[in-house]
């Protein structure tokens, strides 16, 4: 059970995206879906919710902003005037 524990909280954001990609993809089908069955994604719920899913997956994998090191780098590279 602290396996599964862990490991929903490593995903969280993951699973957050793909549960609210999924509700918003049903969501469209429902209100505003494609009647005529002409469309590929929007004429049925479960092609729909994947894609929302999918997207939501997308999503939440986005970009990430990196840590910046507040402490001084250590320069470790010769200048011009230390080589001669």
């Amino acid at each position: 059970m602290q396996h599964i524990k862990q490991l929903v909280f490593n995903y969280k954001w993951k699973i957050t995206g793909i549960a609210l990609g999924t509700f918003a993809g049903f969501a469209y089908w429902y209100f505003i879906g494609c009647t005529s069955g002409t469309c590929p994604i929007q004429s049925n719920w479960e092609s729909s919710t994947l894609y929302g899913g999918l997207i939501g997956f997308v999503l939440a994998n986005g970009p990430r902003k990196q840590k910046v090191n507040k402490e001084k780098p250590e320069d470790n590279t010769l200048t011009h005037r230390e080589e001669k």
